[in-house]
């Protein structure tokens, strides 16, 4: 049986709407920030008339769900929620650091992924993934907003070869600086949904997709920061 999914995603500067069609695969990319309200749905409907596929032909939407920008995630759960409701569509909803380690695997191979997101007041959204022998990633308990001290006692504790994605290695370059790890680039500072793909579609086979008003965001800083750091806003 052939499977449609349709993934878009503003939760960076990024914004970026992806086609999975039955193992084809159509994409758009912009790093557009402050402009992901007027450009997602003018990519959604190119990559649709593109590819002849019709919104209430599709199997689910996926969405990013985060971390991110609060403005960006927000924007895009609504969008994709009125997608779905429109066309009568499940939906699921893919971490940001996980679409980032699945880029880095696709683009240089790598199974060990360290992302690592510019949360701002000084932390960083954070992910340790590894690929398991059947292709999934894990490490979706490892997500955590932490501050560039919290991070590099993280990666103390680390060994072996890890790929670098997102953009909080730019902004704190000290983040693994004692580590005994050997980091390579993992060409990607930013999510694109042609990731989030092949993650939706193990979430569909596993039969993870939720209904529209059951779509929500992965913030991590209202859940996590603010359980470690008690008082703090």
């Amino acid at each position: 049986m052939s499977t449609r999914i349709l993934a878009l995603d503003t939760a960076t500067e990024a914004c970026s709407v992806a086609l999975w069609n039955d193992g084809q695969v159509f994409s758009l990319y912009e790093v557009c920030p402050r402009e992901h309200t007027q450009r997602v749905l003018p990519m959604v409907q190119q990559v649709l008339a593109e590819t002849g596929v019709a919104l209430n032909s599709l199997d689910a939407l996926a969405f990013g769900q985060g971390p991110g920008s609060f403005t960006g995630v927000r924007i895009g759960i609504g969008i994709a929620q009125g997608l779905a409701l429109g066309a009568d569509l499940p939906m699921l909803g893919i971490s940001t650091l996980a679409t980032m380690a699945q880029g880095a695997w696709r683009r240089t191979g790598a199974t060990r992924v360290l992302a690592a997101i510019d949360a701002r007041m000084g932390e960083v959204y954070w992910a340790e993934y590894q690929r398991d022998v059947d292709g999934n990633w894990q490490g979706d308990d490892h997500e955590a907003v932490l501050t560039p001290q919290q991070v590099l006692e993280r990666t103390l504790l680390l060994r072996g070869e890890w790929a670098t994605v997102g953009t909080g290695w730019e902004a704190y370059p000290t983040l693994a600086a004692h580590a005994e790890i050997a980091l390579t680039p993992g060409d990607m500072l930013l999510p694109q949904a042609q990731d989030m793909l092949p993650l939706a579609c193990h979430q569909w086979q596993l039969g993870k997709a939720v209904a529209v008003a059951d779509a929500l965001p992965r913030y991590l800083r209202n859940n996590v920061t603010w359980k470690k750091l008690p008082g703090r806003t």
